[in-house]
Formats: structure tokens, C-alpha cells, sequence
């Protein structure tokens, strides 16, 4: 993690030991008491904390947070509900590069199991958006929900932003040859096994323009990635 991000309800509090990032501050970064080492609240400022004090069972930082994050990228993505472990990349990744909101939506050709997979019941997810925000060195997550219908996800796009859906089979133009730049968009990525025919037709009736990443189909977290990286070119 390149930032030690925490809750507002955790700045001032003390940080057990067996907590990993305790471990990371004491063993990665090799803090001591005195040494200060940059942190973050979740959704807040930056800035920097402190190790005052390190007992046996948790350290005692102070804070000192004031620098305040830019917003995320006006990007909201559509991801058609894959595998768990498909998940997991794209919740890390895609809030690394900075969108603002990722829905997971159930698709004709996704498998509906998914959506009881433990990474939602447990609450799981929200570890990856946490740990994706870290790596990017910022405290701003996106909003992420899933389960809902393709339609009912479409329904809820920004009614000003640019609507791109990626697809193999009937893409009428490339992404990297799109200029988006200073709009808000919503991107939408099919589910592993891609878009069917009825799909394509209800995007297109929503203002959705078929894109494509080249002629080499992509795995869904490579084809998040790689769509959103062009986007925020």
C-alpha cells in the first residue's frame, strides 16, 4: 500500500497490533516511534501520521491530515457480474485507475450464483476498493453496487455522459480513436462471455455506441483495465 488509509471513526484511535497495517507500518515500512509515514481517511484528507507510542498490544498515532483529494474521474462503469476472482481484479484495478462508481450487473450470459458468492455477502468487496484506492496514493472510493438487472443499471446512467459499450462482434469504431476527453461517460463491459444479440439492441436503444479494443478478445478485467487506460489518456 502506498498510502495507510483509515476509517474516520479509527484517526486517533489505537491500532491493534495484529491489524495489517500495523504489520505494514512496523515490518514493510519499518516505523518506529517518532517516524511519520503517509496516511489518509477514507473519502477525507491526506496527509500525514505519527507513531507515538508502540505497545505490546497496539500502536498510538496522531494525525495530521490536510490535504484534500481531487475528485474521482467522471467514469461510471457497467460490468456484467462474472467470477468472484473476475471481481476481485476489476473492484482493485478499476479504483486504481480512478472511475467513480462500478455496478455489477446481472447478464444473459452471466451465471446469477455470483451475486451470493461471499465476496458480496461478506462485504469483501469493500477490502479491494480499499486497497485499490492505496495503491493509486488517494483516499476517494467509488460507489459499487451489484445484482441489479443490465436494464436497471442502464436506467441509472448519468443522462449527460458519453455512452460507450465494449464489444468483439459489432463494434462500429475503436475506442483508442474516440475522442471523450473532459466528458463524463459510462462504459459498459459484458460479463466473460460477452453480449448476446438482444443486449447489443438494448444498449444501442439507449444511446450506447459499440466500441472495440482491437481484433484480440480480452478476458472482462484485462478489457476494464485496458478501456478504462484509453479513457483517461
Amino acid at each position: 500500500m502506498n498510502i495507510v488509509l483509515f476509517e474516520s471513526s479509527e484517526i486517533g484511535a489505537p491500532l491493534d497490533v495484529a491489524d495489517e497495517r500495523a504489520q505494514h507500518i512496523l515490518k514493510v515500512l519499518r516505523r518506529g516511534e517518532g517516524d511519520s509515514f503517509d496516511a489518509g481517511e477514507i473519502d477525507g484528507k491526506r496527509g500525514k501520521a505519527t507513531v507515538r507510542a508502540i505497545g505490546p498490544k497496539a500502536l498510538e498515532l496522531t494525525f495530521d491530515l490536510s490535504i484534500d483529494e481531487p475528485a474521482l474521474y467522471p467514469i461510471d462503469l457497467i460490468v456484467g457480474l462474472s467470477r468472484p476472482q473476475t471481481n476481485r481484479k476489476i473492484l482493485q484495478e478499476a479504483t486504481a485507475l480512478g472511475v467513480r462508481s462500478i455496478r455489477f450487473a446481472l447478464t444473459d450470459r452471466g451465471e446469477p450464483s455470483y451475486v451470493k458468492s461471499k465476496l458480496w455477502n461478506s462485504g469483501e468487496w469493500r477490502r479491494h476498493i480499499v486497497n485499490g484506492t492505496a495503491q493509486a496514493f488517494t483516499t476517494r472510493l467509488p460507489h459499487v453496487s451489484h445484482g441489479m438487472a443490465l436494464e436497471e443499471a442502464i436506467g441509472a446512467v448519468d443522462g449527460k455522459a458519453k455512452r460507450i459499450a465494449l464489444d468483439n462482434y459489432e463494434a462500429d469504431e475503436a475506442l483508442g480513436e474516440m475522442d471523450a476527453r473532459g466528458q463524463a461517460i459510462t462504459l459498459a463491459i459484458g460479463s466473460e462471455r460477452g453480449w448476446t444479440t438482444a443486449e447489443r439492441s438494448a444498449l444501442r436503444e439507449r444511446g450506447f455506441v459499440l466500441a472495440h479494443l482491437g481484433t484480440r478478445p480480452l478476458r472482462t478485467e484485462t478489457a476494464t483495465v485496458a478501456g478504462i487506460a484509453l479513457l483517461t489518456r
